[in-house]
Parts: C-alpha cells; sequence; structure tokens
C-alpha cells in the first residue's frame, strides 16, 4: 500500500523515497523498472556530488594520524553519521580518503544551496 503522502510527493515531481531527511541519498529521486518478467524493481536514481560553489568554506582542519571521517563528523557537524557532508564539501567520493594522509587540508564547508536531482 503506497503511503498518501507519497502519492502526493509522486504527483508533484519531487523526489520520493523512504530514507530518512539526513541520508545523502535522501534527495534522490526514484524510479523503476519493469523486467522481462514482469516484475517491477524501484530503485534510487543517481547521486551526483553537487558542485563546489554550493558550499561556503568555513574552516579548514590539517588531517592528523587516526583521524576518520565520522568522527571529523562528529565534532565538526554533530553527527558522526554525516561523514557524506566532508565527501561532498571537498568534492571527494571516497570519505576514507579525506583523512588518509595526515597533513593534507580538509575544508569544513556549509551546503549553501540545495541540489536538485
Amino acid at each position: 500500500m503506497t503511503h498518501p503522502l507519497q502519492v502526493l510527493l509522486q504527483g508533484s515531481n519531487q523526489p520520493v523515497n523512504s530514507l530518512p531527511p539526513n541520508s545523502r541519498y535522501y534527495p534522490v529521486a526514484t524510479a523503476s523498472l519493469e523486467k522481462e518478467d514482469g516484475t517491477e524493481v524501484n530503485y534510487l536514481k543517481r547521486r551526483l556530488i553537487p558542485p563546489v560553489d554550493s558550499f561556503r568554506t568555513d574552516q579548514l582542519y590539517i588531517v592528523k594520524q587516526a583521524d576518520r571521517p565520522d568522527n571529523l563528523a562528529a565534532v565538526f557537524i554533530g553527527d558522526p553519521e554525516q561523514f557524506w557532508q566532508l565527501a561532498d564539501g571537498n568534492n571527494n567520493i571516497a570519505p576514507e580518503a579525506l583523512t588518509a594522509e595526515p597533513g593534507s587540508v580538509l575544508k569544513i564547508t556549509k551546503r549553501i544551496q540545495t541540489p536538485i536531482y
């Protein structure tokens, strides 16, 4: 059974999925594919990293030995599950690469524009 809010949003051509609002995939629209046997497969459309100009750099951080993206997200964002925001703000699809090299500079950013998928 489809939730009435989901029906309303789908009618307005807005992204709809069941992910929590703090998920990196929350704003991504869903789509479906009908297989040859008639079964329908629902999936999330592709998520692109938002453009660099949609972020404001608030500070720079020098990566230290043993830093981890989730720990830095907890410190700078207040939620370790938001590590992906650090990756987006540094135009990086691999969060673990953010802290792989001690001494590298990590931008601590805030999104100033909401991406449209």
